[in-house]
């Protein structure tokens, strides 16, 4: 049957289920509470998250404001390193908060899972880093997409890890005068309440006439911490979410009191793992800067074997954030030619926070397999095969607490095992989680050095014709394998054959 059909006969179905104003969804604690006030915002919200037109795209954006009373969780005992974190509802508070909808304006478009990202706030203020970096997927798949400003950072302001952010009642205390955020202990049932928004959906709510059948929790680094936390503590009594991709996070979780992550508190462990019980499945990535800490400790020492729920991706050549995250996704509509796009993928010593000593990861795998990633999860929840297990990056040091981890390297520098990409086994640039460690950018943004022309000669003896028949082969297999999506195939080629030709 042709997907068009299919789709508009689930579109029927959706309106029949609007007219009972409900589609069913599990028992959890989250649908049981009840349910938050919903008010619409007109106008734009404060959110940067494209430089191109949405609309022209096919997608509308809007805002609303979600209020009502949270849980906080406590545990009954000091948090134990292996993940199971039995958690106990604590204190209740009243919040007000906002969440930023993107949606197809086309029903008949929806490919029936909607993602609901936790605002990264380590710049002082709201950043849809998940979006960033994996947006295009998300656009030409179908997906609806659903920002939280889960965290009090971003809605009343205070510490960050940056401090440069302008959090929204200071940005504009008109529009958002209103919003009042009790604390990060509030943050995890502010989440949950946000999401089972979706899977009690009414006709007319948050995402309109759409009605999600498979609804997944994402973020990334900040805020993969929180979800690790929440995944290990309080997924099991909120089942809300049907499943979680998190995205580079380091060595432990946030603290279920809302304390900052500070190594040594003793409110939350340097190393945890995932709860070996995980109620729903979770894929997470991990780039070589997670792996071997960078400030916070690396995931080294948190490593736990797949499960029946859990799959770990941890990427060759991959930085914690990357050109593509700083400098190019802002701009990258899916509609930009393979020459503009060439130009994104080039190392570069320009940053955000000005000139770096060595140039930043351009961030090729790290994009590509991120989409993957969002792809291969939501493949896992429709059809429920789990994606195949992927070798680890192999480690030179490490691998317990307190131990400094590296990774083994091959003859070009690269490092060996994980989840293999064109551009580490067919490379024309050193890449590297490893970057400038006397600058914050540079130590998250990794390294991108581009190989000289007498390595590049000694890899590719027979020139461009050779380099482009092993990097063909390897994108194949990265396809085959799961970790690429087919519909970047061409597009990698093309940007491969322009930046070889301008290489050093």
């Amino acid at each position: 049957m042709p997907v068009s059909i299919k789709r508009r006969i689930r579109h029927a179905l959706y309106s029949v289920a609007a007219g009972s104003l409900l589609v069913t969804a599990p028992v959890s604690a989250a649908s049981d509470a009840p349910r938050p006030q919903v008010t619409a915002v007109p106008g734009k919200p404060n959110l940067l998250m494209a430089a191109y037109d949405l609309t022209a795209l096919g997608y509308q954006v809007e805002e609303y404001f979600i209020a009502g009373n949270a849980t906080s969780y406590r545990l009954p005992g000091p948090p134990p390193a292996n993940g199971v974190w039995n958690a106990q509802a604590d204190a209740t508070a009243p919040y007000v908060t906002r969440v930023v909808v993107v949606r197809p304006s086309d029903p008949l478009k929806f490919n029936g899972t909607a993602l609901v990202e936790w605002f990264n706030v380590t710049a002082g203020q709201d950043t849809p880093a998940d979006w960033m970096v994996a947006h295009r997927e998300m656009l030409r798949k179908g997906y609806a997409y659903v920002g939280v400003s889960a965290q009090k950072v971003g809605v009343e302001g205070g510490d960050s890890v940056m401090g440069q952010g302008t959090a929204l009642k200071k940005a504009d205390p008109k529009r958002y005068g209103t919003l009042a955020h009790p604390g990060d202990a509030w943050s995890f049932d502010i989440f949950s309440q946000a999401g089972a928004l979706l899977k009690t959906q009414r006709a007319g709510g948050l995402l309109g006439p759409l009605m999600p059948r498979k609804v997944i929790a994402i973020g990334e680094s900040q805020s993969a911490a929180f979800l690790t936390t929440y995944v290990n503590a309080v997924d099991r009594l909120a089942r809300v979410y049907d499943g979680f991709l998190i995205h580079s996070r380091f060595g432990g979780g946030a603290a279920i009191d809302g304390t900052r992550m500070v190594a040594g508190s003793g409110a939350a462990p340097d190393h945890v793992a995932f709860r070996p019980d995980l109620r729903v499945p979770v894929l997470t990535v991990i780039t070589e800067t997670d792996l071997l800490g960078a400030r916070l400790p690396g995931y080294h020492a948190s490593r736990r074997p797949d499960g029946p729920n859990l799959r770990v991706w941890e990427v060759a050549g991959t930085a914690h954030a990357d050109n593509y995250l700083f400098m190019g996704a802002f701009t990258d509509s899916g509609q930009k030619s393979a020459a503009d796009l060439a130009k994104i993928f080039v190392p570069s010593l320009n940053s955000p926070m000005g000139k770096l000593a060595k140039p930043l990861n351009p961030g090729m795998a790290h994009h590509y397999v991120v989409q993957g990633a969002l792809a291969a999860l939501n493949g896992w929840l429709r059809t429920g095969k789990a994606p195949a297990s992927t070798p680890l990056l192999t480690l030179a040091t490490g691998g317990k607490p307190g131990e400094t981890a590296s990774l083994a390297l091959d003859a070009n520098g690269l490092a060996k095992g994980g989840v293999r990409t064109p551009w580490v086994d067919a490379p024309t640039i050193h890449l590297s989680g490893k970057g400038d460690p006397n600058s914050f950018i540079g130590m998250l943004g990794g390294s991108g050095e581009p190989m000289t022309k007498a390595e590049l000669e000694k890899l590719y003896p027979h020139g461009k014709e050779d380099y482009l028949r092993r990097f063909t082969t390897s994108l194949d297999a990265a396809i085959a394998a799961g970790h690429i999506v087919r519909e970047d195939r061409a597009e990698i080629l093309e940007i491969a054959a322009i930046n070889y030709d301008t290489a050093p």
